[in-house]
């Protein structure tokens, strides 16, 4: 009962924060934005979010005039970046070297916020695989070179010895988080980069599949410091002439995230009712290892900037040719 008390205290709070943005004088275009998430933690942690705006709107509806905030929850980067370019998001959430990326090449949004610190691992039916040596002429697979999991990967198989498509073959025939998934669950890759919570369902419907390596675990094994792995965007004339605005998203964003960390049980009957994925016990599983948790970009700023300079050290291009400035960090 404390729990149930508990959120629907929370969404009252919410309602009441987009009630007060909704009632504006000017209730114009210009009042109504787009909030765009990735199918994966990013949107797990944000699942009362999501219901308390469903509660008073058609989910995902995009651009109503009588809405003011919407969400949208896409499969993969590609998806988010596209509304960026095209405008449609006004806030959106993506991985920090994409993130990078965009911003070196003049696509006006900042990093805001970092929601999630770590949730790719290193998965496999192999029992017999303890550390890194242990991967040598081993095939590996990943969803996408020159992507996140795939540039991680290659950093600590180099930084323990391995050298990647010489010591360790890496396979990219499975071009999308959701394509490696199947296949790993359908055994047709024996050993994989997976993310939360694709990971958890796949160890659902396959008990053969093990969680061998925390990625996360092992970048602080190396670097000392947590994986600043996801950003939280925003445009940037709406940093400058909303901050209020723009402070109010990421304390909700913050509160909704320490509200599913705390009552798992119910984050995971959300995750399956707005088809983040399709099972509570694996929405349940995962969220221990999804690693949510949302502080602001100012206050992590060495943490963004360790991360991003590993990628920048192997290849430049991956972030857009150059670490980004004192501007992208609001």
């Amino acid at each position: 009962m404390k729990k149930i008390t508990l959120f629907i205290l929370y969404v009252i709070s919410i309602n009441l924060f987009l009630s007060c943005c909704t009632n504006s004088t000017d209730q114009n275009n210009d009042n109504q934005y787009t909030l765009v998430s990735l199918k994966g933690p990013s949107s797990m942690a944000i699942l009362p979010f999501i219901d308390s705006i469903s509660q008073q709107t058609k989910y995902n509806r995009q651009h109503s005039k009588d809405e003011n905030l919407d969400i949208t929850i896409c499969t993969e980067p590609l998806q988010v970046r596209k509304m960026m370019l095209d405008g449609s998001a006004d806030f959106a959430v993506l991985p920090m070297t994409t993130a990078a990326l965009l911003y070196n090449k003049d696509i006006d949004y900042k990093i805001i916020a970092v929601p999630v610190w770590g949730s790719l691992y290193l998965c496999g039916t192999d029992d017999n695989i303890n550390d890194w040596d242990d991967l040598k002429d081993k095939n590996i697979f990943l969803m996408a070179k020159g992507m996140t999991p795939d540039v991680l990967f290659r950093y600590l198989l180099k930084e323990n010895g391995l050298t990647p498509y010489k010591d360790v073959n890496l396979d990219y025939r499975f071009p999308t988080h959701i394509d490696l998934a199947n296949a790993v669950l359908a055994g047709r890759a024996d050993l994989a980069v997976l993310s939360e919570p694709f990971l958890s369902l796949a160890m659902l419907k396959n008990n053969n599949i093990n969680r061998l390596f925390d990625l996360g675990d092992k970048w602080k094994e190396l670097k000392g410091i947590p994986i600043a792995e996801t950003a939280l965007l925003c445009k940037s004339d709406i940093i400058e002439k909303k901050p209020e605005f723009v402070n109010k998203i990421i304390k909700i964003y913050s509160q909704s995230t320490d509200w599913v960390n705390n009552n798992i049980n119910e984050a995971a009957s959300l995750a399956v009712r707005y088809n983040i994925i399709d099972d509570s016990i694996a929405a349940k599983n995962s969220i221990p290892f999804s690693n949510l948790k949302v502080e602001k970009a100012k206050d992590v700023k060495n943490l963004i900037e360790q991360y991003l300079n590993v990628f920048y050290e192997m290849d430049p291009q991956i972030i857009g040719g150059k670490m980004p400035d004192e501007e992208f960090y609001q």
